[in-house]
């Protein structure tokens, strides 16, 4: 039940704004392609940022065999012998020259800023300060962070886990980064310290997908490979806009279009990723002609995607589209599915999608005519309170055409960060199997922990609660990228201890524990030497190709440390008494050389056998997937399962919207690379927030208004986030979208999708107050903004750039 709002307790978000984000411009936008103009940006920014040698030394060998990859998307990259020699996209330039920009954050940065200033500055400015470079220590309750030696860093470590009531009340987060021989000893070491609280980025995004397919087809990963999307006749594209999130699929669906395939996009925003790509590699696209890509495109209403698959299914069973040898040898439960959605209620439907019969019929012929179908989804789909049975409704249409097993088909989940499959098959999981756990226990002698850990939102709960007093985060920006964010602040500001391992400066170094560690890491892009050797990293894709990668540049400073080195060091300090090891595990084996890390997994990682051997081949290897390989379900009836769901519509009340959060083309997870957003016709802000011009004007707005943004929760608190710009925009009736973090705030802890507790960032009730009052201010990166009739004027913030 929503509270009125005349008796609801507020939670102000967000009150110290960037208004340099708010005083935007808006321009035309970018309507037609995507792809050429990303070039002179993407290749600007490097060189601004890294210089022109570096700039080669690093594009020519990203995504390459002989390189490194890309820090960005987890699309996979064509097989070796097809590679072009600029194998990035925009983004992926953007995210390198993120990483290996040649401004060095020094100890000198944090004795001028304290604590409480950096709290005052956005997450862009943070950013923009350069590469960590010495391990930094915030002493109890300090105003400032200040150097601490490496050696120094481990024991205090050591000490705080060694001095915990339980292991429990320690949290190991995992960001997708994270390559599969530190995610390999970092689960390693939790689990010797004796916890399974592995809560990782996927909790916050794919969690629904990994949920819903481990359930109807037993294994949580997607069943196609690169070759199966060029090779499809039909590619659906669902809540998902590759353009900006994973630019290099539109080379994939170029090559498709070229062999004939049509592509159904259904996702509330037109954006123009899914309309055309001008690929700037080829002479059609340098000419402008480029290849149109969607055939169709179906506007859904935000959390709408539920009803539209179920209506789909009812088109394929009144028009007999379904492969029947597929459905009796291979799959359980039909009949259900079947007698449930022949009952559709259209009406309901149409209500729902906000689209007519007839679009819908329309879109259905199109599954009807294709002989093998791929459907692709992302977090547009993943974070709604029904997402998981809105994915098993993807699996439900997959297995009524046999698109599972098939050349050319099958389901694709997009995933949004490079490594992020792979921490999971390696282990980063707070729900590990036995069978994982009992490799575990064989090959490293200890017993591991049974009972199940804490997952994202559960993990911030515990800080919350007090029931968790210690938090480590191998890379990412957890404050940032977690929901309800006062809610997250204020629970890790609770920590006794909070350890970051990062490249660069960010939100959770800011709002942090009690006492708090910076632990500078190599990046993707630099040399590891670690041990006196070259070493290498594996990583996975979304299409579980495994691969190495090996970065060209010299580190930015010599005292950063590899992620594995990392947490050997930690696991040293904290497993080791005046008695020795707490276990046998070769920490220092480890460290020396990695290839002892990879003997290891292809001793307790289904699918990893002769690892170290299969990753030393041109493009690695392809992990084995018993319903892509031969259609073999590993579920409890050993085949796949249709899924019976309710009909659940969101419910808005009158006067509100529905809100999804999104990224912006400038940035990448919660790394901002810039104030524009070149495809929605967005410049030098952030702070917007899209409408569909009849509901401005219905909200009694005009275009260009500044709003609060708030939300409405069954818990009785209203989460307000001030000054969003009012842009009118092609979106459904009753949605709005509105870019992430800055939106983060209004997303409540307790709203999760049922099944696998994702936060629900892509369905947040909302209503629009017009601005309040005097909202703080601040000018970053030279921009001069403020909001109201009250306008000072204040020195600008110089950000400290060191060679």
């Amino acid at each position: 039940m929503l509270i009125p709002r005349d008796h609801s307790p507020r939670v102000r978000a967000g009150s110290d704004v960037d208004l340099d984000e708010a005083d935007v411009h808006v321009g035309r936008r970018w309507k037609s392609a995507a792809g050429i103009p990303g070039v002179a940006v993407s290749l600007k920014r490097s060189v601004d940022a890294m210089g022109v040698r570096r700039t080669a030394q690093t594009l020519l060998k990203l995504n390459q065999v002989d390189g490194f990859d890309c820090q960005g998307c987890a699309w996979p990259d064509p097989d070796p012998d097809h590679r072009k020699h600029a194998e990035f996209c925009e983004n992926g330039a953007k995210a390198v020259a993120e990483e290996a920009t040649t401004d060095l954050l020094e100890p000198g940065f944090f004795a001028d800023h304290s604590l409480a200033e950096l709290t005052g500055h956005s997450d862009y400015w943070l950013g923009k300060q350069g590469r960590l470079v010495h391990p930094m220590v915030r002493r109890r309750d300090a105003t400032h962070y200040e150097p601490i030696a490496w050696d120094e860093a481990f024991a205090l470590i050591g000490e705080t886990l060694k001095g915990l009531d339980s292991p429990d009340e320690a949290i190991f987060y995992t960001s997708g980064k994270t390559s599969n021989e530190a995610a390999y000893v970092y689960q390693l070491f939790a689990r010797a310290y004796g916890t399974n609280n592995l809560p990782d980025c996927s909790n916050m995004c794919h969690e629904s997908t990994s949920v819903a397919l481990a359930e109807t087809i037993g294994i949580g990963k997607g069943s196609v490979s690169l070759e199966d999307v060029h090779r499809a006749d039909l590619i659906v594209i669902s809540g998902q806009n590759p353009g900006t999130n994973h630019p290099r699929m539109l080379t994939a669906l170029e090559i498709a279009k070229e062999n004939g395939a049509r592509i159904l996009s259904i996702n509330p925003l037109p954006e123009a990723g899914l309309l055309r790509f001008d690929n700037p590699q080829t002479v059609r696209g340098l000419a402008g002609r480029g290849t149109g890509l969607s055939d169709l495109h179906l506007p859904i209403r935000v959390n709408g995607d539920l009803a539209l698959w179920q209506a789909f299914g009812a088109v394929l069973l009144e028009h007999g589209a379904i492969d029947r040898d597929f459905v009796e040898r291979h799959t359980a439960h039909f009949e259900e599915y079947a007698a449930h959605v022949r009952a559709v209620d259209w009406d309901a439907v149409e209500r729902a999608t906000g689209l007519d019969r007839a679009l819908i019929r329309e879109a259905a012929e199109m599954l009807m005519a294709s002989r093998a179908t791929v459907h692709c989804w992302a977090m547009g789909i993943t974070q709604h309170r029904n997402a998981v049975n809105t994915i098993k409704e993807f699996v439900n249409v997959a297995l009524l055409q046999g698109n599972i097993g098939r050349p050319g088909a099958g389901l694709c989940p997009v995933r949004g960060h490079s490594n992020v499959q792979g921490d999971r098959t390696m282990g980063i999981w707070e729900k590990a199997p036995d069978h994982f756990l009992d490799a575990l226990r064989d090959e490293h002698g200890f017993e591991p922990p049974r009972e199940h850990g804490l997952d994202t939102v559960d993990s911030i709960r515990a800080l919350r609660d007090g029931q968790a007093r210690f938090f480590m985060g191998m890379g990412g920006n957890f404050v940032s990228a977690a929901p309800d964010t006062l809610v997250t602040e204020e629970a890790m500001e609770r920590a006794e201890l909070t350890v970051m391992v990062s490249t660069k400066l960010n939100r959770t170094h800011v709002r942090c524990g009690h006492t708090a560690l910076i632990l500078p890491a190599l990046g993707r892009s630099e040399q590891d030497r670690t041990g006196g050797v070259d070493q290498r990293v594996t990583v996975e894709d979304s299409m579980s190709a495994v691969h190495a990668s090996r970065g060209p540049l010299k580190p930015a400073g010599p005292l950063l440390r590899s992620e594995v080195d990392i947490v050997c060091g930690i696991a040293e300090a904290t497993l080791t008494d005046d008695l020795g090891p707490d276990t046998p595990i070769p920490w220092a084996s480890y460290r020396a050389d990695y290839t002892h890390i990879r003997h290891a997994i292809s001793h307790v990682v289904p699918g990893c056998a002769a690892y170290d051997e299969k990753v030393r081949q041109p493009g690695g290897f392809v992990l084995p997937h018993p319903p892509r390989d031969s259609r073999e379900f590993p579920t409890e009836e050993d085949k796949a399962i249709f899924s019976v769901s309710p009909l659940d519509v969101l419910h808005v009340p009158e006067g509100r919207l529905l809100l999804q959060s999104l990224r912006s083309h400038d940035q990448f997870n919660t790394t901002i690379y810039g104030l524009s957003d070149r495809y929605r016709g967005i410049s030098g802000g952030r702070r917007v927030v899209f409408v569909h011009h009849d509901d401005v004007a219905a909200l009694g707005f005009d275009n260009g208004d500044l709003v609060d943004l708030v939300s409405e929760f069954d818990d009785g608190i209203e989460r307000t986030a001030p000054a969003f710009r009012i842009v009118e925009y092609d979106t459904p009736r009753g949605c709005a979208a509105a870019y992430y973090p800055e939106v983060n705030p209004l997303v409540p802890l307790d709203s999760t999708a049922r099944g696998s507790n994702c936060p629900t960032s892509k369905s947040v009730i909302v209503r629009l107050e017009h601005a309040s009052g005097k909202a703080a201010w601040r000018t970053d990166q030279g921009t001069q903004a403020a909001v109201g009739a009250d306008r000072e004027h204040k020195s600008r913030v110089q950000p400290r750039h060191l060679s």
